[in-house]
């Protein structure tokens, strides 16, 4: 396909060339602001690895309910409420990679960029949450932490 073609089929469909034009600048923006914020999503298999290799902190958003219902073993509960950057769970761990969690890894976005707001430095959520971390078939511990 020629350019004078593809400029042809432009002019010819006003409506689906405007489309384009702005679903590629949507992703191109998704993109650079995914890169931009901060921090990194995770899938179960590599924060199985930052768990085992660098002995990250795993802090679990969810409702103690949730989270006595079945967790990632070693994490920390620590309710969206009462999320502070400051807590006495989370401000020790500084040097260490933190991981968010939540039910869908939606709700974590917000906690993880006052983490980086106050200075944590490897910040990472797990994609797609607990939810995620099930359909992988990995193990949870039931029960209080």
């Amino acid at each position: 396909m020629t350019f004078q073609e593809l400029w042809a089929f432009a002019a010819r469909n006003p409506v689906y060339s405007i489309a384009f034009v702005g679903l590629t600048a949507a992703i191109i923006a998704n993109e650079a602001a995914r890169l931009l914020r901060g921090y990194k999503a995770l899938a179960p298999s590599q924060v199985t690895a930052l768990i085992n290799q660098e002995n990250a902190l795993v802090v679990d958003l969810r409702a103690a309910s949730d989270f006595q219902a079945g967790h990632i073993a070693g994490s920390k509960n620590v309710q969206m409420a009462q999320f502070d950057p400051e807590n006495k769970q989370l401000a020790p761990a500084r040097a260490l990679p933190i991981v968010l969690v939540c039910q869908n890894g939606v709700t974590v976005n917000g906690a993880a960029k006052r983490l980086k707001k106050a200075g944590f430095e490897r910040v990472h959520i797990l994609e797609g949450g607990i939810t995620a971390w099930r359909q992988a078939d990995l193990p949870l511990v039931k029960g209080k932490a």
